[in-house]
């Protein structure tokens, strides 16, 4: 509960929210021919057949946790086969069947044949979820110059001659890679012209020279003597290549070319769950309109910038005349999907008949995809999705019967908002324990529906320490990253994703790249991801979209997926998946020891007193080392479950952790001392509701459910904002 009354309304047996209920009937439901009551029957429907279910299912997770926890304080040193058998013989590892195969349909081109980059963004920032929208498309030139992907320097005040150099030799280098001249190469060229359905390139020579692949011409803008612009394609993806002789970078290139805009974030998860704050009505109601304003292609907010009011919109569709003369149009925006919050959590937004909170999860289905209704019936300005399809990806499931009961809940919200079947597809984080040692099962049960599935290692590292927390002392994060197991979770992922069929009808994901501000880096170690297999993977900003997107045109990724479904490499040791990572025969300093508390607790800090105090659930967090971090949920349960672990075994102390936790609150406060807004944890440590989270989190992890931080985040926000109204 948040602390305080509000008003309240009821329909259906139902009492919901005001804020909400107004919500739904003022703003989502007009243009979509639903009448309130149908609407709000249909959720009280849904809640009596599913919310048993939701509880029941949470139970197992709690029953599997106690026996697992008895088990290992019983075996402490445990052998690999005699794990294995309990597993298998409790129901926690499951059969694999013996073949799968994906039927979904409907799917966009961004999931059936488009590999690229894929943004996640708290959807209850406007700016964010615009910005990420829009990022579709983005200027290799401003990612290139603005970032350290060429240079460590920094750029000097207006514009560096030398440093726009270097990013116009990148680029033509790219296009001599990807889009070559037959005989020539791109920093020859003095202009860009379409003539007889082929680009025509005139060098310095006087000579002219056409593209080595002819096809790569797909469409240019303006006349076809002078083109304003000029339409590629390489590897599924586009390159516009921008031509202004007027412009300051136009004016020193050879053939007035002032930027390559790429395709980029080709997809976008808007997010309601890990890194958002939205733990009661008036959160929620956020969140909602701007899902709701996406899919109807609305969403817009105003913007103070150098004294002037700037209004951010949605980009339209783009378009252009192919080699023939013939107009065409591609999609200005990145495909959205939108991740709802998994089982675990209720709501008092809405009470149900009983007075109880409702599974968030339940109300996320249904609300989320009655916003998408707009989308679906063509009421929205540009669209998502041109098959009629409804993106979910669903978080923190447990294995298959999870995955058979979201299946479930959607295949009734498809019944009740008279749907046709299979339109809501679904997204498979793999991202807890359970799920991905039956990756196989959780795949099959979502069949027909199957629409991405992605690894998450922080999360799935948290999943670990917790299901096996009294199996011994777990390794330090960095350590635990380079085991077998972690390697076997990434690889398996794929493998089981290509051999259920996925290619061509699922995207397979992989994680984020955690440093915004180190795009050199990401660019020299991110290319392993389209090298996997894998046909998307997070990113942290549009800028990073566009760097990463690079990779694309490295690496054809459906090429790389056949290479893996037909190739002779070893598989997958599937027995990896069950290794614990404990310490072990690893021996640790005290100063290793010190440093672990320390960064665990900074990181930990760092991001909690953002989100309890706030409201901000995604943000770059500073870390020990003043290095910027993307920051969600994930990271903070991996550290709180790390030292969670560690004062179970007595490893470490209370007193050694408290002592961490009070330094390190000193040298957050002293990262934040720019903000005029925050608020101070140290000296008054026990006032601050931040730091009493925190300490929270950490001194009874052990029992929050499943190592998740949800429970103690959303009552300690909702403290905040009684305490700092």
């Amino acid at each position: 509960m948040n602390g305080h009354i509000n008003a309240r309304t009821v329909k259906a047996g139902l009492s919901i929210d005001t804020q909400l209920c107004t919500m739904v009937e003022e703003e989502i439901l007009p243009g979509l021919n639903l009448s309130s009551d149908k609407v709000w029957e249909s959720l009280g429907s849904l809640l009596n057949e599913f919310q048993s279910r939701n509880q029941a299912l949470l139970a197992k997770r709690e029953e599997f946790q106690t026996i697992l926890d008895q088990w290992h304080t019983n075996n402490p040193s445990p052998d690999a086969a005699e794990y294995k058998a309990m597993l298998q013989d409790i129901g926690y590892l499951l059969p694999v069947p013996e073949k799968v195969c994906v039927t979904t349909s409907n799917v966009d081109i961004e999931i059936s044949t488009v590999a690229g980059p894929q943004l996640v963004v708290p959807i209850n920032n406007a700016r964010y979820a615009i910005n990420a929208a829009n990022a579709r498309w983005g200027s290799l030139y401003d990612a290139l110059y603005g970032t350290d992907a060429l240079t460590s320097e920094k750029a000097k005040k207006g514009y560096d001659e030398q440093r726009g150099a270097l990013v116009i030799a990148f680029a033509k280098q790219l296009l001599d890679t990807h889009c070559p001249l037959a005989q020539a190469s791109h920093s020859q060229v003095t202009q860009y012209t379409i003539g007889n359905g082929q680009l025509v390139c005139t060098l310095q020579s006087g000579d002219t020279a056409l593209l080595a692949n002819p096809t790569q011409l797909t469409g240019y803008q303006g006349d076809a003597s002078a083109p304003l612009a000029v339409l590629l394609k390489h590897n599924n993806l586009h390159l516009e290549l921008n031509i202004d002789r007027q412009h300051i970078i136009g004016a020193s290139d050879l053939a007035g070319v002032k930027d390559i805009v790429m395709e980029a974030a080709i997809s976008t998860i808007m997010d309601c769950e890990d890194s958002v704050t939205a733990v009661d009505a008036e959160d929620k109601v956020i969140v909602y309109r701007n899902w709701l304003g996406l899919m109807k292609g609305d969403l817009s907010i105003d913007l103070q910038k150098n004294g002037q009011t700037i209004s951010r919109t949605l980009n339209g569709d783009r378009h252009y005349q192919d080699p023939k003369g013939r107009s065409f149009s591609l999609h200005g925006r990145s495909l959205l999907f939108v991740r709802n919050v998994g089982h675990l959590m209720t709501n008092d937004a809405i009470l149900n008949s009983q007075g109880d909170e409702i599974p968030e999860g339940i109300m996320d289905g249904f609300i989320t995809s009655l916003c998408a209704l707009h989308d679906i019936r063509g009421t929205s300005s540009g669209g998502n999705s041109r098959t009629g399809s409804i993106y979910i990806v669903k978080p923190k499931m447990h294995g298959p019967e999870e995955v058979t009961f979201t299946c479930d809940l959607f295949s009734r919200i498809e019944e009740l908002l008279e749907l046709p079947k299979n339109t809501l597809k679904v997204g498979i984080m793999d991202e807890e324990r359970r799920t991905s040692i039956n990756l196989k099962a959780c795949i099959e049960a979502a069949s027909e529906r199957v629409a991405f599935i992605n690894t998450g290692f922080l999360d799935r590292t948290g999943d670990e320490m917790h299901t096996s927390m009294q199996a011994g002392i777990m390794l330090p994060k960095g350590i635990m990253k380079q085991q077998a197991w972690i390697a076997a979770y990434e690889g398996s992922n794929v493998e089981t994703g290509l051999a259920c069929g996925l290619k061509g009808r699922a995207q397979i994901g992989k994680g984020m790249w955690a440093k915004p501000d180190c795009m050199a880096e990401m660019m020299a170690t991110k290319l392993e991801h389209p090298m996997s297999g894998a046909n998307t993977a997070w990113v942290p900003s549009p800028t990073a979209a566009v760097l990463h997107g690079l990779h694309y045109h490295q690496v054809l990724v459906q090429e790389r997926q056949d290479e893996l479904i037909n190739g002779t490499q070893a598989k997958v040791n599937q027995d990896d998946l069950l290794e614990i990572p404990l310490l072990g025969e690893h021996s640790l300093s005290e100063q290793d020891i010190a440093r672990e508390l320390d960064n665990n607790c900074q990181g930990l800090l760092g991001y909690v007193i953002h989100w309890v105090e706030s409201g901000i659930g995604c943000s770059k967090v500073a870390d020990i080392n003043q290095v910027g971090l993307m920051e969600d949920r994930a990271t903070l349960r991996i550290s709180s479950q790390s030292l969670a672990n560690w004062l179970e075994h007595d490893f470490v102390t209370k007193d050694m952790v408290m002592d961490s936790l009070k330094r390190m609150a000193a040298l957050v406060d002293e990262q934040n001392a720019g903000d005029p807004d925050y608020r101070n944890m140290a000296p008054e440590f026990n006032s601050s509701v931040g730091f009493q989270a925190a300490c929270e989190l950490v001194f009874e992890g052990t029992s929050q459910p499943s190592g998740y931080t949800e429970p103690v985040l959303h009552r300690r926000r909702q403290e905040a904002k009684r305490v700092y109204a």
